[in-house]
């Protein structure tokens, strides 16, 4: 967990979905406590593309480490930097 605030990261359901779709996840953060209907094309999609997933017993927890004042239900690391989506540290 330490990894989220040293890297490259972002924060949020839709930017890691997006992300993934990109193929730009390392690894995938998901919160125990967040609504698992929710979260499971994302940790579907992880899966088929072999991306290591952690999971973070809170979503206050997963914000915490991400440096966010809000609860996150998702988190990821980026590969080299290759994320162009938005704000990298989004507040969802």
């Amino acid at each position: 967990m330490h990894r989220l605030q040293e890297g490259s990261k972002i924060v949020g359901t839709k930017q890691t979905l997006r992300a993934l779709e990109r193929n730009q996840v390392e690894v995938l953060f998901v919160a125990e406590d967040a609504n698992k209907r929710l979260l499971a094309k994302l940790t579907e999609m992880a899966e088929a593309n072999h991306i290591a997933i952690v999971y973070v017993k809170t979503m206050e927890e997963l914000g915490k480490a991400c440096n966010v004042k809000v609860k996150a239900a998702t988190a990821a690391l980026i590969v080299n930097n290759s994320f162009s989506g938005g704000e990298k540290n989004a507040n969802y």
